[in-house]
């Protein structure tokens, strides 16, 4: 009995040691959150924005090798399967690379920009995203007069 169980501590920590391991419990939780998200309603379609943002966070989990995450928020969020080009996200945010900043995530690049970059006060004006106003199902009931 002592040998079977060494024998699985073997085998657990090899495939851990490999990244298998999480590879798998990572591609069950994404077949998981798939399944249950087959069973609800359907999910409204993403936005320009949520398209772009969500790209560049999956670029940025696959870059630090968080490759468990990005399966699931590939699953959870219903991003497209072939993820969206580099060159298209750099354009629609209106950003200039050189050769050693396209060797880290476009998220790298946006954030190295507004740390080290400010104006009169070192704030920056925000407008509001083009994201649809809340739905029924999220908006909160405010009190009855």
């Amino acid at each position: 009995m002592a040998a079977v169980n060494e024998l699985k501590c073997a085998i657990k920590g090899t495939l851990e040691s490999s990244g298998v391991l999480g590879q798998l419990k990572a591609r069950i939780r994404a077949e998981v959150f798939s399944a249950l998200e087959n069973q609800r309603e359907p999910r409204p379609t993403l936005s320009h924005e949520n398209l772009i943002i969500n790209q560049l966070i999956l670029e940025y989990l696959e870059f630090n090798k968080y490759r468990y995450t990005a399966s699931v928020l590939s699953a959870e969020s219903g991003q497209p399967k072939v993820p969206l080009d580099r060159q298209f996200l750099a354009n629609e945010l209106k950003v200039s690379e050189d050769s050693s900043s396209k060797s880290v995530p476009l998220l790298y690049g946006l954030v190295s920009h507004f740390l080290n970059s400010c104006d009169n006060d070192g704030k920056m004006f925000l407008c509001g995203a083009s994201l649809p106003a809340a739905t029924t199902r999220n908006a909160v009931p405010g009190p009855e007069y």
